[in-house]
């Protein structure tokens, strides 16, 4: 068996494939880590620069 790799997704993805990305890593839905993604970053606990470079440093798959 493969280990898991957190890559970004080229299937479910709305703008970089972020989210999607972690959502298939930890197995749960995809809307539930954007939901949680756009509620930190308005809250101000995470950073659309964080996004930004998760979107530059992971690779992108078509595997899922």
């Amino acid at each position: 068996m493969e280990p898991k790799r957190l890559c970004r997704a080229s299937v479910d993805k709305k703008i970089c494939g972020v989210c999607g990305g972690i959502a298939h890593y930890f197995d749960v839905d995809s809307n539930l880590i954007r939901l949680i993604t756009a509620a930190l970053v308005l809250a101000g606990g995470l950073s659309i620069w964080l996004y930004i470079i998760a979107a530059i440093i992971l690779p992108e798959t078509d595997a899922f």
